[in-house]
């Protein structure tokens, strides 16, 4: 099954809001973060390589900074599978250039997945299923496929897609074209979305056929697509840095989406933990040696099981301890630990914590 499926593992990014466990020579897709002895990383390639039925189809593109500890994480990948980005420029560079180079290998009717490798999945027979699908549709229509997830709760930290018309169904699951993407909205506007039923979360996941997106690129965003054909990789430093999103999927009109239930987790920041781990009837999740009195809804982490963490009254907060740094955060803040990290970097006595 899917034997025709080249998928492509996003591994670029450097995961700020999990430091100071995350730094910049073991970013977030590095660590184990759901209990297992997995990486991210890892686990995104066990699932992916699972479905293909081995190592041949899977590529990954990653920066230049963490080349050699991803060869190190997947020392089963083939070299020449393995893309460096000599800088980063968001995931619209990184799409085109891998479809450039798989469609230069395999032909514009290679059918590519891209998957960021830090995302948790419960259910890998329905990904399985899930990518059959978006593979026979990819295969069959000029479309570019999203994976959208079924909302559980009206999250105001994802961005959602809308669905329209029913285009048929593919092995067993119904497709629709994409009426709209909408960025991350408030609370208000994502409890009207679930209650439409027409909206889905949007995974970042995407299939299609490899020359159907190079297409739509030269379209809707010549001034990435057109350097990378005309100069190749060397012209990525000056390439514009845009989401895949931003300089594709909103604007495209081969958007299809099947929305899905595998069970799923964007692991973007620490409260991310709590979903995974969190067991009902405890007062908080500790991945640490912790003696709590009158805390509850923690998060509470520790590198070292030799540390203790001590805490009293407190609530609703997450602590860290890796090496020399120690984060305590409120968990409606952990989306600023990346602002706070600026103050860090332009100061010379804590570069050894970035």
């Amino acid at each position: 099954m899917n034997s025709s499926l080249f998928p492509v593992i996003l591994a670029g990014g450097k995961g700020e809001r999990f430091w100071p466990l995350s730094r910049q020579n073991r970013p977030k897709q590095f660590l184990s973060l759901d209990g297992s002895s997995r990486s991210l990383l890892q686990a995104t390639a066990d699932r992916l390589t699972a479905i293909t039925g081995g190592w041949d189809n899977l590529w990954v593109v990653t920066s230049r900074q963490i080349a050699e500890g991803v060869q190190q994480q997947l020392p089963e990948l083939l070299s020449q599978n393995l893309l460096i980005e000599s800088e980063g420029r968001d995931t619209a560079a990184a799409v085109a250039w891998t479809s450039l180079e798989i469609k230069k290998r395999y032909g514009e009717d290679a059918i590519i997945g891209f998957f960021p490798a830090d995302h948790w999945i419960a259910d890998q027979e329905a990904f399985a299923q899930t990518l059959s699908a978006a593979t026979q549709l990819a295969a069959s229509t000029a479309a570019i496929v999203t994976l959208g997830i079924k909302p559980t709760f009206p999250s105001t930290g994802y961005g959602y897609i809308e669905q329209g018309e029913k285009i048929g169904s593919f092995n067993e699951l119904p497709a629709y074209h994409v009426n709209r993407f909408t960025e991350k909205p408030n609370r208000e506007t994502a409890e009207t979305f679930l209650s439409t039923g027409r909206f889905s979360w949007n995974s970042g996941m995407f299939v299609f056929r490899a020359g159907v997106v190079l297409d739509e690129l030269h379209t809707h965003a010549p001034e990435i697509i057109e350097p990378l054909v005309q100069q190749g990789p060397d012209i990525y430093p000056e390439l514009p840095k845009k989401s895949i999103d931003y300089a594709l999927m909103e604007k495209t009109t081969l958007a299809y989406v099947l929305p899905v239930g595998f069970g799923w987790d964007d692991l973007g920041d620490w409260n991310a933990i709590e979903r995974l781990l969190k067991k009902e009837g405890t007062p908080n999740v500790e991945l640490a040696t912790h003696v709590g009195l009158d805390t509850q809804g923690a998060i509470v982490y520790a590198e070292n099981p030799e540390d203790v963490i001590v805490t009293i009254g407190l609530e609703d907060v997450v602590i860290v301890r890796d090496r020399n740094a120690t984060l305590i955060v409120k968990k409606d803040r952990t989306q600023d630990i990346k602002q706070i990290l600026k103050t860090l970097q332009n100061d010379p006595r804590f570069t050894d914590l970035l």
